[in-house]
């Protein structure tokens, strides 16, 4: 085979392995939205991509572990380097790398679930965009935010030079990927700036902006030295213009040479009392992608029978997949200081999600799997230690003066609710927590204590009731004979609710009262009330059975009620009885469920059921039963079995 035809079989095999492929639709979407509503805050391109060098570099490290030749340096590091001339910034590592597959995997398509959801959220408002962007976090894609093109050169830790990978993109509909001679395994990532963002080619701009958000990060973050000439240098150089041409060869063939730009050390490893506010918060910024600083934090270092170190946070805003069941949550995980595992989900329990952080564990193994922590005994103790702390933050938060609380509970109140019903050691800590709107505020901002601080003097009970919203739930008939007597009732409006109270039967020694069901306490009416009723059960039984006769099966009983003082009916479950919420819950899991048992309690003081009882055409008064307990299901938020017939019933009463 001659030189020309070996050469020219070499460009075809090269051209065989490049390809042109289009973005998933959901990338372009968000490049698109990201671009434009990140523009304002376009630096923090440059966070993301040293995470991500960041992470590359613990990935091999880890990987090591088992496989000891991957790791083909002394030094694991990011290096950045600008040209000015040409434009361009590169950030490069010398972590795990990426096959050929993998980036394709990992830069043309987002696997996030709910991701279509989260695009159909964005309204197009740049601000608003800009922080639902946050919390679904950015990462590799806001390299476009500055970039008219990005190229990605990389190569897999264990593969051979050969199988080097070229990605390019102009951040529109399409990338193109084919195969090189990479020598070095790892990254590099480099961005071509556009001509607004000729700032980040300047070394002064990007060292700043490395202290400013990644001066934690444990990877070095190397730079050229800069050397500052001295002034006799400065005169020799500007006096000399007959300088020979090889000296000035020399200079340009020197070595440069780079330093660290980052302390390059642990954040959680070092003292409390060396750590800015700002340090914390720019990390936690880059642990969670989210914009906005957290709402609090706690940095702590355990020493004794277990030894480990963890620093948590609780953010302000809800990740847009923190409904999503298939979602990984949890703590990053470090053993002595070597990355492990990313989403760590054994140290806290499910309804704390919503905390972010790392903890950093001397006792467990290096070559710890996501198998043996559930079943190592330190890492229970280490989530009830942990657990509490998350728990003992919110406490903290909520006692504190001002609006931080009430925003924690708006982003995460329901999901902390969960844990009423998972968390039995700790119920009390969590009911302690719990928020509700009431008969006296819409805002959900009364605690359990505060209720029972306000509780009127015979009062042992804590009454509530469930709606699908305040307006309807607030005005439910049941409340009637509570607002009479200035009785405080809990206003619970989330599907959870029901639920969670199911587990919560009780808070110091008060027992929990939903007040749609059973035969009211006797602590809720004098003495003269009771009295009263009984002399109304008596004068009204003929009334009582025949509307029972009339409903039929509709309603396991009629009684006459002193719950209602304007409305003239209301439907009662029993005391044991599935409320409505719960039932809702359980018909959307799939699951069916026999039509619930109702008591109608009538007022026989009311002017309808006064006319009722007065009424001799038994069909005439059959159409008032149907109607009243119609009224009944409505007021109660229900829905009518045939809502035709109750309109055209109720229109012939209206007109005859």
């Amino acid at each position: 085979m001659t030189e020309a035809t070996a050469q020219q079989q070499a460009a075809q095999q090269k051209t065989a392995q490049q390809e042109t492929l289009g973005f998933q639709t959901e990338v372009k979407q968000l490049l698109h939205l990201m671009i434009h509503s990140l523009y304002s805050n376009k630096e923090i391109f440059l966070r993301e991509l040293i995470s991500n060098a960041s992470d590359a570099c613990d990935k091999l490290r880890f990987e090591a572990l088992d496989k000891p030749e991957l790791l083909t340096t002394d030094e694991l590091s990011i290096r950045i380097e600008v040209d000015k001339d040409n434009k361009t910034l590169s950030i490069s590592d010398n972590g795990i790398g990426m096959t050929r597959q993998e980036i394709i995997e990992h830069l043309g398509t987002i696997a996030k679930s709910g991701t279509s959801e989260f695009l159909s959220n964005l309204s197009g408002d740049q601000q608003k965009d800009a922080h639902l962007i946050g919390q679904f976090g950015v990462g590799f894609y806001s390299a476009f935010i500055v970039s008219s093109k990005v190229e990605v050169l990389t190569r897999k830790a264990g593969t051979e030079a050969s199988e080097g990978v070229r990605w390019v993109s102009q951040g529109e509909g399409e990338f193109t990927i084919e195969t090189l001679d990479k020598e070095q395994t790892g990254t590099t990532v480099i961005l071509h700036l556009k001509a607004d963002a000729t700032e980040f080619a300047e070394s002064y701009r990007l060292r700043h902006l490395i202290k400013k958000y990644s001066d934690h990060i444990s990877i070095p973050i190397l730079m050229l030295k800069e050397v500052m000439p001295s002034m006799d240098e400065e005169n020799d150089a500007e006096g000399d213009e007959q300088k020979s041409e090889s000296t000035k060869n020399t200079l340009k063939e020197s070595k440069p040479e780079f330093e660290r730009v980052n302390a390059a050390q642990a954040l959680w490893v070092r003292s409390k009392a060396d750590v800015k506010d700002e340090e914390y918060q720019e990390f936690y910024k880059q642990v969670s992608h989210d914009f906005e600083a957290p709402l609090s934090w706690s940095h702590n270092k355990v020493e004794g029978k277990l030894d480990y170190t963890s620093l948590i946070y609780i953010p302000k805003k809800a990740p847009f997949d923190l409904w999503d069941r298939d979602t990984k949550h949890g703590l990053k995980l470090y053993v002595q200081r070597v990355f492990i595992l990313d989403e760590a989900e054994q140290f806290l329990p499910r309804y704390l999600r919503f905390a972010k952080g790392v903890v950093d564990s001397n006792d467990l193994s290096l070559n710890v799997s996501r198998e043996i922590l559930q079943t190592d005994k330190n890492v229970e103790s280490m989530k009830a230690a942990l657990t509490k702390r998350v728990l003992d933050m919110l406490d903290k938060i909520s006692k504190k003066e001002g609006e931080d609380y009430q925003t924690f509970w708006e982003a995460f109140g329901q999901v902390l609710k969960e844990g009423v019903g998972e968390d039995y050691v700790n119920r009390e800590k969590l009911a302690k927590l719990l928020r509700f709107s009431s008969t006296q505020t819409k805002n959900q901002d009364v605690s359990l204590q505060a209720y029972l601080e306000r509780m009127q003097e015979n009062q042992t009970k804590i009454y509530y009731v469930t709606g699908e919203n305040y307006v309807s739930a607030s005005h439910s008939p049941h409340l009637e004979v509570f607002k009479d007597k200035g009785i405080e009732v809990l206003v619970l409006t989330d599907r959870i609710d029901e639920w969670m109270l199911s587990h919560l039967t009780s808070f110091e020694g008060k027992s929990f009262q939903d007040v749609t069901k059973g035969a009211l306490d006797n602590e809720t009416f004098s003495e003269e009330e009771k009295n009263t009723k009984e002399t109304l059960e008596k004068e009204h039984t003929n009334l009582v059975e025949r509307i029972k006769k009339a409903l039929d099966e509709k309603v396991k009983e009629v009684r006459v009620t002193a719950r209602l003082k304007e409305s003239p009916a209301c439907l009662v479950l029993g005391e044991q009885d599935m409320g409505g919420q719960l039932r809702q819950i359980l018909k959307a899991a799939g699951q069916s469920l026999p039509e619930a048992e109702v008591t109608l309690e009538i007022n026989p003081e009311h002017p309808l059921l006064k006319r009722m009882d007065q009424e001799q055409d038994e069909d005439k008064f059959a159409t008032y039963c149907s109607l009243i307990h119609g009224q009944a299901v409505l007021a109660e938020g229900g829905q009518l079995e045939n809502p035709a017939h109750f309109v055209k019933k109720m229109n012939e009463l209206l007109i005859s």
